[in-house]
């Protein structure tokens, strides 16, 4: 089984450089973990550089580009096997749980309600209970996704 969770924000809120982060210290613990990348552009996935060679450099199992063209999610993620974690960016309207990202220096916020995150990954002040990291407590945040159980496990 493996578990799915998805790192949602807008643009420029720092998704990717989280997920690359989180990778080598996930797997140090232990965790397979496969990437699924939304870009409404389409990604060139063998340029150096981009993000899906920076999640295969920071040990990522596997990485799936979804695009304009396709894979759906659902397409993507029947594509994954042998890992214990599947982290998704973007697809920020996907049925998964999600984490939420939000940086001051984007001045976007938050791609959804509060309510919407399982936890949240922000310098922002926050009202709302909600479980919040810092954007550089990888560690923490990395045990925390270890320790969740996900409200949606499939079939690896």
């Amino acid at each position: 089984m493996s578990k799915i969770i998805g790192i949602s924000g807008w643009s420029g809120a720092g998704k990717t450089t989280l997920i690359e982060r989180l990778i080598p210290v996930l797997l140090k613990k232990g965790i397979r973990t496969a990437v699924i990348k939304h870009d409404v552009h389409g990604i060139d996935e063998e340029d150096r550089g981009k993000d899906s060679a920076r999640f295969r450099e920071a040990g990522a199992a596997k990485c799936v580009l979804c695009g304009p063209e396709g894979p759906s999610l659902e397409e993507a993620i029947d594509t994954i096997e042998n890992v214990d974690l599947v982290l998704v960016e973007g697809f920020k309207n996907a049925d998964i749980p999600q984490i939420g990202v939000a940086r001051k220096a984007n001045g976007k916020g938050f791609a959804a309600p509060l309510k919407r995150y399982m936890a949240v990954v922000t310098d922002l002040d926050i009202d709302e209970p909600v479980t919040k990291f810092e954007i550089d407590n990888i560690e923490v945040i990395a045990d925390y996704i270890i320790s969740v159980k996900s409200l949606r496990d499939e079939d690896s």
